[in-house]
């Protein structure tokens, strides 16, 4: 199942979003109002749940300087990354885009489309928060 959010322009550098976005515990910064808990475990990886949904945690896997950051479940159970392309456009703004990759039986996938959907949206919207 791909999911990707609609591209947003941010006020800021694609550098400072690259560095933001590298540090896990900006992320709370990012979550939709509906979070129920948000907790950095670690320098590369946190968890957070939402109301009605199961707790997950995302590590930080690899990045690639001042244009992509790529997340992944820690856990097999839901296996999925998340990708955040950072495109620079001026030397102070940037657009953002989330790419959501995840491995699901077609259930699962029609249970958590809506969700997630829903969930990078407002991710990629609250960028301007960083």
């Amino acid at each position: 199942m791909n999911l990707e959010s609609p591209k947003v322009t941010v006020e800021k550098s694609a550098e400072y979003l690259y560095t933001q976005l590298s540090d896990v515990k900006n992320f709370e910064k990012l979550m939709p109002e509906n979070i129920a808990k948000f907790e950095v475990l670690g320098d590369d990886i946190f968890n957070f749940g939402l109301k009605g949904m199961p707790e997950i945690k995302l590590r930080l896997k690899e990045g690639v300087p001042h244009s992509k950051v790529n997340l992944a479940a820690a856990s097999d159970k839901l296996p999925f990354t998340l990708v955040a392309s950072i495109d620079a456009i001026t030397e102070n703004s940037s657009e953002v885009k989330l790419d959501f990759e995840g491995d699901f039986n077609p259930m699962m996938a029609m249970m958590i489309k809506g969700p997630i959907s829903k969930f990078i949206e407002t991710l990629a919207e609250n960028m301007h928060k960083l």
